[in-house]
């Protein structure tokens, strides 16, 4: 007479248990990934956001009837920023840089001018890459904003 195995000591059974398993545990684990790395670029208050938009554009729109232009230099690890059209500002600047994918390297600062009417920023983090760069008067009345790419030690302005 021959005796059949148990079903926990064959190898099919475990093989068809194993595959599910897998699928479990692989949705499991994207799930987790999926969470720890949510994306910053989504916004809860969105409908504030938009709205914030619009304010915007009549900034940007009131800094281009006054003229407002700035250039931006990069130049012995600072970044230069010069005035070069519209009436002369004197104030200091709100100046944030917006880095397109990584939230955490954003950052926000309030310059002021020196004694040649050159803005001077000593960035604290690495600037390679594409920004987003806005310059804000220090009383929030007009705005511009470009981007730009930073390569090889050289500014590149981008359209």
């Amino acid at each position: 007479m021959s005796t059949q195995q148990a079903w926990y000591k064959q190898f099919w059974p475990w093989f068809l248990i194993f595959l599910p398993l897998c699928a479990v545990i692989g949705s499991f684990t994207t799930l987790k990934i999926a969470m720890d790395n949510s994306d910053a670029l989504v916004a809860d208050d969105y409908y504030k956001q938009g709205k914030a938009i619009n304010q915007d554009l009549s900034k940007i729109q009131y800094a281009k009837q006054l003229g407002m232009q700035f250039s931006v230099e990069f130049q012995d690890n600072q970044l230069l920023i010069v005035q070069h059209g519209g009436p002369a500002y004197d104030a200091a600047l709100n100046v944030a840089f917006y880095h397109p994918t990584l939230a955490e390297r954003d950052f926000n600062l309030i310059a002021t001018q020196d004694a040649t009417h050159t803005y001077r920023i000593v960035p604290t983090v690495p600037m390679a890459g594409n920004w987003e760069v806005r310059l804000e008067s220090f009383d929030n009345k007009w705005r511009l904003q470009k981007r730009l790419e930073l390569s090889d030690g050289k500014l590149h302005w981008m359209n």
